[in-house]
């Protein structure tokens, strides 16, 4: 009797539960006029990113191509109303005009229970846009300058450690290698380590970064989503272990620099001014007017440590993934692979070497990364918060706080009404007269308006140096075992190519 009791009391709760999802919560967008997508109890309309199905960019680059004609149109993520701009002016009032009302990401943030959370990326109001100010001055392309010296000898490494496999035209799975290298420059300039990942495949270092990156696709769905939920169990994002590894050797290297007062150019240097002094010192003889209330207000050791992981997760992951993906397109284009290698051939021998500026000259290398980044931008989605109520001007749509809005940027760069021919690998795309034809936001690989991407520069130019070491040596043929088209991997929220990438390599 009690168990029958138990079963008509959950099917009472569950059909209660269902018809408030279905006319209460999903009743949101239809109540205020605005086209949706129908969702389905009680995940809405993610289900196939929850159960990994799909990649996040390919889920809303699919419903971009689908509904964009409406220009915004409804979803639901799990209880969460989700407003998907489609609009390039209105993606424009979202991440720049109207900034002030959609200031925040909305996505996990909890300092308590996740301390290296509390970096710029996921930041929120005030915090955010204090911190921003303080970080601003360690990108700028005087400090990139400074620490060029890590980045090319990083570089030249890459290129030592394939040399035996070009002589025997091996076949090698380049993402990985990239992402060596890539962590071999981050920790470098971040932590002040020589890591050696391309040489030590297997490290802890490189353990510890393939662990950042281990998330289910449920917990993925609920940081960017329904952070509330995590923050109502006090479930962190992080990996325990992994915070404390980072925490730990954050401490250690501050600590050893200081007691042997060791100087380095390098991002470390410029995050110890910040909880030091308050401010990095301006480049050159520049002079900084620093406020009494910067000053006093220092980085302390854990804010600081969570800016060097951020700096360490979008570095080495964004930046290998592009340089994989542009080899990966110059393997089936052997007349573009043929055209950049004269190019940065011709350059390095008008400069005598690998430099800041040599770098810097090779334009068409330039027009390869950005239509890379066109096809395959790392995070293929933007996301905000409607942090006060506000109207969407041309739409008639009142946004109410709380709000979700998701940029689908992969269907943006795809879109074949602003570029002909998407699925085309084309660099002249970016030749001066193409970009002017376009909405300034028709590309945004790093984000737009004030939340922009702050270490774009430095990423930009990761990637070009890895490229350049190995490109001025070797030639690269796409192996049978990578598929054409790519396939992505649905467990990371980033574009990451499924099974890795396989190329042929020759010596030059």
């Amino acid at each position: 009797m009690m168990i029958e009791e138990f079963i008509l009391g959950l099917i009472i709760v569950l059909g209660i539960v269902y018809i408030y999802y279905k006319f209460v919560i999903f009743n949101f967008w239809h109540k205020r006029g605005v086209f949706y997508v129908d969702p389905v109890v009680p995940t809405g309309n993610i289900s196939a990113l929850i159960t990994g199905k799909t990649q996040t960019g390919v889920f809303f680059h699919d419903a971009y191509m689908k509904y964009k004609d409406h220009r915004v149109f409804g979803m639901y993520s799990l209880y969460k109303p989700n407003l998907v701009i489609a609009d390039l002016d209105l993606i424009r009032t979202v991440l720049t005009k109207d900034f002030g009302s959609f200031h925040d990401r909305g996505m996990f943030y909890n300092d308590k229970t996740d301390p290296l959370s509390s970096h710029l990326f996921f930041m929120p109001g005030k915090k955010w846009r204090n911190l921003r100010i303080k970080m601003t001055p360690t990108f700028t392309s005087g400090k990139i300058k400074q620490m060029f010296p890590i980045l090319e000898e990083c570089g030249e490494e890459l290129a030592k450690y394939l040399e035996s496999k070009a002589l025997v035209k091996d076949t090698i799975e380049m993402k990985d290698i990239f992402t060596r290298y890539t962590t071999d420059v981050i920790m470098s300039t971040a932590f002040g380590i020589k890591s050696k990942c391309i040489e030590e495949p297997n490290n802890e270092y490189r353990i510890q970064g393939k662990k950042i990156f281990a998330v289910k696709p449920l917990w993925i769905a609920l940081f960017m989503f329904v952070p509330q939920i995590m923050d109502f169990f006090s479930i962190p994002l992080t990996d325990p272990s992994v915070t404390k590894f980072y925490m730990n050797m954050f401490r250690e290297s501050v600590e050893y620099r200081k007691v042997h007062n060791i100087v380095r150019h390098d991002f470390m240097h410029l995050l110890i001014q910040l909880m030091d002094k308050g401010y990095v010192e301006p480049d050159g003889d520049k002079k900084t007017n620093v406020s009494s209330e910067a000053a006093v207000h220092k980085l302390t050791m854990t804010e600081a440590t969570a800016q060097s992981y951020i700096f360490f997760i979008a570095g080495f992951e964004t930046s290998s993934t592009t340089a994989t993906l542009a080899l990966y397109e110059l393997a089936q284009q052997h007349d573009i692979q043929d055209k950049v290698y004269k190019e940065i051939n011709e350059i390095l021998a008008k400069h005598g070497s690998l430099t800041y500026d040599a770098v810097n000259e090779m334009t068409y290398l330039n027009k390869i990364i950005n239509e890379t980044l066109r096809k395959y931008p790392p995070l293929p989605v933007l996301n905000r918060i409607c942090t006060q109520e506000t109207d969407l001007p041309t739409v008639n749509i009142r946004v109410p706080k709380g709000t979700f809005i998701t940029i689908p940027l992969l269907g943006l760069h795809r879109d074949p009404s602003i570029y002909p021919n998407p699925d085309r690998f084309d660099p002249e795309r970016f030749n001066a007269d193409k970009i002017r034809e376009r909405h300034p936001y028709a590309y945004m690989p790093f984000g737009e308006g004030p939340r922009n991407c702050i270490g774009a520069r430095f990423g930009s130019i990761q990637t070009k140096i890895g490229l350049i070491c190995l490109l001025s040596k070797y030639k690269f043929k796409l192996h049978p075992r990578t598929p054409i088209p790519l396939i992505f991997d649905e467990s990371y929220l980033v574009l990451q190519p499924k099974g890795g990438v396989h190329f042929i390599i020759e010596s030059r």
